[in-house]
């Protein structure tokens, strides 16, 4: 039951997604298309806050939960993020779904992803197989 509060945020984020349209597979196909600003509009919105969220996270020097510093280390970039992204990105033009709705998507009655679900784990499992032998 202490981990109530992240059920509850995460119902909520799911009803943001739904009544947002973002979850919408035509929002999708339209934003792939050049056809609609919608979605850039909210994956620009969606930029701006998480910087305005880190900036503030590091002028007040936040704490996590658990009450450790919270600390952001610099990523390199190395070809592996390219691949991946690009698989990303084709992932979601190809199934009109981001990886994160896919849930709210079934919970709202698109039962057709839980194909998309499936297949997202059966990646993640190959992904784990053959972890050991990825460039890193």
């Amino acid at each position: 039951m202490k981990n109530i509060k992240f059920l509850i945020v995460g119902i909520y984020f799911g009803i943001v997604l739904v009544k947002s349209e973002v979850i919408s597979w035509f929002r999708i196909q339209e934003m792939f298309r050049f056809q609609d600003i919608h979605m850039y509009g909210i994956i620009g919105l969606a930029i701006v806050t998480g910087a305005i969220s880190l900036f503030i996270i590091k002028k007040i020097q936040m704490k996590s939960v658990d009450g450790e510093k919270i600390v952001m280390k610099p990523k390199k970039i190395h070809p592996g993020l390219v691949i991946g992204g690009l698989m990303f990105g084709l992932g979601w033009a190809f199934t009109g779904a981001c990886p994160g709705p896919i849930y709210a998507l079934i919970g709202g009655g698109t039962s057709v992803f839980i194909v998309v679900l499936l297949s997202a784990l059966a990646g993640v499992w190959v992904y784990g197989l053959i972890k050991k032998w990825l460039p890193h």
